[in-house]
């Protein structure tokens, strides 16, 4: 996590994370699905999803600010656990921000799921909201960020299981320094 002594390069920019952002054992939808069908069951919080962050760069979590355009000036966030052509696992969702052996990790956000996605289970393309006015806002968080080599994690945990997740997809905006 960033420390006193890195200070944030002087170019900002938004841009997102999605599925294959991830390290390679989290880089596909199909990955993600499996860890989180098999923790099911779980009454606990497991990782499904992490990325290491670049040499010479600092990410936050969100983008923008709620306070300027009227709200247009954010990061907005979906996602889905999903049994395509059946059903949602719903779940509380959290973003994470760790040191790059895990000794030390702080939660950002923690959000339920059932306000991340459509309520159409038929495919990937039909669970993804199109219209911002669907999704959940995520300004730039005044929280921990990730440097060189932390890692940004999503965890999840069952609250509603599915059937069975086969396919999971998000898209959650984030800050980048460099």
């Amino acid at each position: 996590m960033v420390m006193r002594t890195q200070r944030p390069g002087t170019t900002v920019f938004a841009s997102t994370l999605v599925v294959g952002d991830g390290d390679s054992a989290y880089d596909t939808s199909a990955e993600c699905a499996t860890i989180i069908q098999a923790n099911t069951g779980n009454s606990a919080f497991t990782k499904f999803w992490e990325m290491t962050v670049p040499a010479q760069q600092i990410i936050g979590f969100g983008s923008g600010t709620a306070a300027a355009g009227g709200g247009r000036n954010q990061g907005f966030m979906h996602f889905f656990a999903l049994d395509i052509g059946t059903d949602f696992e719903e779940g509380i969702l959290r973003l994470v921000v760790a040191n790059a052996r895990e000794t030390r990790s702080k939660m950002v956000l923690e959000q339920n799921t059932q306000r991340l996605h459509t309520t159409t289970a038929t495919t990937a393309i039909t669970a993804t909201p199109t219209s911002i006015n669907d999704m959940i806002a995520l300004p730039l968080l005044n929280a921990p960020k990730a440097a060189q080599d932390d890692l940004l994690q999503l965890w999840f945990k069952t609250t509603i299981a599915g059937t069975t997740v086969d396919a999971v997809g998000f898209s959650i905006p984030i800050s980048i320094w460099q």
